[in-house]
């Protein structure tokens, strides 16, 4: 300390003992409790640690979520890229899980978090693999040539409602006026997305089901991960398990009729697209998993809505995609039922 901060210090500590005799409390007393030559709070001090680690943390999920939801939004329109240059939908899906299942294994097992083979992981990795990677996917990769990526990007914004919805039925959520008005409103903007998508002439009914029931899929999959989540297992670990189990399940897809895992040998761009869609997905549910884990409901509920921001943008920018009929008045819906369901859940939170 320099001869300048050692007299700044004397004049504090005088001032502070002037006060306290001024104000009848003896010197010695306010030397003990506030130590007036302490420049700053000790840094073993609970108080002084709690603020930082909280801030640290919520600003981590943040950017999980916003990373989590960017990959989400692009991945429906990857697998249009890879429709459009004749791509299958299953062969596309199965070796880009296979490759992301390959990545996450090689990281889990470096960081020693591999997961343990029991019963109980097991059955999570079947159960989370159908519902949230293989089953969920195949939907929505095999509809987005159909209907389209930015309304497959869309469809990914309801299995937050929907969860909240199967939390009420399994009792896991408390009934809220106001995440159940969220949920009204946003399911009535689904509902005139598939009203208009239907009214269309040259609309497919049946795709355009088949990609509302993706979300329903998603949506028991949140449920069945928060419900069931295997004790001291870390999320890279199960990530990876989860991955593998849904690779085997797309490559004995691919042997049944009606299905293909044939790569077109044109070109290199399948190759690319595929080695692009092994990143993504990757990413994705191991940002997935770590989000569910730190972030809670809340965040994770505000998955989809990212994911629409980003895809649906890039799927009429880049895509040349016409924007889904009926979207200036479904939008606005589905914003104000997510943003209350997501307001409800922060406001139960902090109850």
């Amino acid at each position: 300390m320099t001869a300048a901060s050692k007299v700044s210090v004397a004049k504090r500590a005088t001032r502070a003992i002037v006060a306290a005799v001024a104000q009848g409390k003896p010197p010695h007393r306010l030397l003990l409790d506030k130590n007036p030559f302490r420049q700053h709070p000790s840094p073993a001090s609970p108080s002084n640690m709690r603020q930082p680690t909280l801030s640290v943390s919520h600003s981590r999920s943040l950017l999980l979520l916003l990373a989590a939801g960017t990959t989400l939004g692009l991945t429906s329109n990857l697998a249009k890229i890879a429709g459009e240059n004749g791509l299958p939908p299953l062969a596309f899906l199965a070796w880009s899980v296979s490759g992301a299942a390959l990545i996450l294994l090689v990281i889990a097992a470096v960081r020693g978090l591999l997961p343990a083979l029991n019963a109980r992981t097991l059955e999570y990795f079947v159960v989370a693999a159908f519902f949230t990677v293989a089953g969920s996917n195949l939907l929505f990769f095999s509809a987005v040539e159909h209907v389209g990526a930015s309304f497959v990007a869309l469809a990914i914004t309801f299995p937050p409602l929907l969860t909240y919805l199967g939390a009420l039925l399994f009792g896991v959520e408390r009934f809220s006026t106001l995440r159940a008005a969220g949920v009204v409103l946003a399911l009535a903007g689904a509902a005139v997305l598939a009203a208009f998508g239907l009214s269309s002439p040259d609309a497919s009914a049946r795709w355009i089901l088949i990609t509302l029931c993706g979300p329903v899929l998603l949506a028991a999959g949140n449920l069945y991960r928060t419900l069931r989540w295997p004790e001291n297992e870390h999320p890279e670990g199960l990530a990876s398990g989860m991955l593998i189990t849904a690779a085997a399940m797309l490559v004995i897809t691919g042997f049944m009729p009606g299905f293909s895992l044939a790569v077109p040998h044109g070109s290199a761009l399948p190759y690319l697209l595929i080695g692009v869609q092994t990143g993504l997905f990757a990413a994705q549910f191991l940002l997935l998993l770590l989000l569910q884990k730190s972030g809670g409901p809340v965040l994770l509920s505000l998955l989809g809505s990212v994911g629409a921001v980003v895809g649906v943008p890039v799927a009429i920018l880049f895509l040349n995609e016409a924007p889904p009929r009926g979207l200036v008045y479904a939008v606005p819906l589905i914003t104000i039922g997510v943003a209350l369901v997501a307001w409800g859940g922060m406001k139960e939170a902090t109850a």
